[in-house]
């Protein structure tokens, strides 16, 4: 049976101030599914693979930054194939070779399919990808992509290039070359010769990638490959792989596929203009807000534009420039102020650094009913948690107590500390400190039913 491998990663650059290193595009819920509820690309892609019948043959390949908000919009049980760190798509994808194949023990002749975690398609998109694992029993090829029909000369996508004659039996064509972002008088030139954007989605062979991995002497056993990870090269699964192969075929795809990577594309699909506080006037035409904050915004008589604001920042910025915002933002380098975790969210309200050795952080955050967060310590800070709303229990050193709104938790240095949500929690967190970073997270265990009570 065909295996699913979505790519999911990014630095989320493209779609700031929502998107941020935590929260990439694939997690910003701004779409609607078809009751009228918020979903995110991911949620969308992952529901269309379930009504698919692909959904049990799917693995999400990310890195640790993306973990806990896959399971928060997906839920914990999600199948993940975790990054030691974040590198590029084909030290991604040789991870998830190695852990199909000495983990799982798949057969070699397992079909992989490769695609990103986050197209905007329609169900035919995946009727597509069924094809993949026929085209390649049928053909002598080691490589089956997709191709995209375009709808314009873009200059966004690269590229294949077909021969013209089809394999018989099939749709797929022979690739001759692949072109890498063509100027739009190339692209409309590539047109002509029948050429298809390249939308990211590939088959193989379990054995053919392991067999490509032992020729470059990296590790085809899961642990193995873990350690030396960080030993391969930055570079994408396209260049180090596909376009160094022979033997490649494409089938086309003649649908609906919409890469929804900046905010002019992405405003395209929002079935609302305007989600969160604030006021658009009728005369501001073609203009989208979107507001994560409590503070109202209002928007007069400023048409074609995005305004977007988060507790990361405010983008004001027309719709036709906004894909600038990757170089315009590419210097400034901030912590993330909003993140979802698997047991809820979290958002910065203040953060100062007094002097070198004091810092202060305050959290707004919310653990939802029956979740918890790990039983863990910290060495160079203190927190003190202050009840909202809400019943929780919490752990302090092994012992546990009950909490309600009004109630203040302290939590010094060096602290075993857990709480677990009766109903949704929310309390407001201070940590003080000389360094307040995740590294000094020492998690003891994750699960509730594992902290030693006395």
């Amino acid at each position: 049976m065909m295996k699913i491998v979505l790519l999911s990663g990014g630095s989320g650059k493209r779609l700031w101030p929502l998107s941020n290193d935590s929260r990439s595009k694939q997690f910003l819920k701004v779409l609607e599914d078809s009751e009228g509820k918020s979903e995110s690309m991911v949620q969308r892609v992952w529901r269309q693979l379930q009504q698919a019948g692909l959904g049990d043959s799917a693995y999400l390949a990310t890195n640790r930054s993306q973990v806990e908000m896959i399971m928060s919009q997906l839920g914990s049980e999600s199948p993940l194939i975790v990054e030691p760190e974040r590198r590029d798509t084909f030290p991604a994808i040789a991870l998830a070779a190695t852990y199909m194949y000495d983990v799982e023990s798949l057969p070699l002749d397992t079909v992989i399919t490769v695609m990103p975690v986050d197209p905007f398609v329609d169900a035919a998109f995946f009727r597509k990808i069924k094809e993949l694992e026929n085209v390649l029993a049928e053909t002598d090829a080691n490589l089956a992509l997709m191709g995209v029909v375009p709808s314009v000369p873009s200059e966004k996508y690269g590229y294949i290039v077909p021969s013209d004659k089809r394999l018989a039996g099939t749709e797929a064509l022979r690739v001759n070359h692949f072109v890498e972002k063509p100027d739009r008088a190339q692209a409309a030139a590539l047109i002509e010769q029948k050429a298809l954007w390249n939308c990211g989605v590939f088959a193989f062979r379990l054995g053919y990638l392991i067999e490509v991995m032992v020729q470059k002497g990296i590790p085809i056993q899961y642990e193995a490959m873990l350690k030396h990870y960080n030993k391969l090269s930055k570079i994408s699964f396209d260049y180090e792989v596909v376009e160094k192969e022979a033997s490649v075929v494409v089938v086309p795809y003649d649908g609906y596929w919409k890469d929804l990577g900046t905010w002019n594309t992405l405003t395209e699909e929002m079935s609302r203009s305007q989600i969160g506080t604030g006021i658009v006037t009728s005369d501001s035409v073609n203009t989208h807000l979107i507001n994560e904050l409590d503070i109202p915004v209002t928007v007069i008589g400023v048409s074609d534009a995005v305004i977007a604001v988060s507790p990361d920042g405010i983008l004001v910025t027309a719709k036709s420039e906004s894909p600038r915002i990757k170089e315009v933002m590419n210097k400034i380098e901030k912590r993330p102020m909003y993140e979802e975790r698997r047991w809820g969210r979290y958002r910065v309200i203040d953060y100062v650094k007094y002097t070198e050795e004091n810092e202060v952080l305050t959290k707004r955050i919310l653990v939802r009913s029956g979740k918890n967060i790990s039983y863990q310590l910290h060495y160079k800070r203190s927190e003190v948690w202050t009840i909202i709303s809400g019943v929780a229990d919490i752990v302090i050193n092994d012992k546990l107590y009950q909490v309600k709104p009004g109630d203040v938790v302290r939590i010094p240095e060096g602290t075993r500390h857990s709480i677990r949500a009766i109903t949704d929690v929310e309390f407001i967190e201070v940590q003080s400190g000389t360094e307040l970073i995740e590294e000094d997270t020492v998690r003891i265990c994750m699960e509730w039913k594992d902290i030693p009570l006395h």
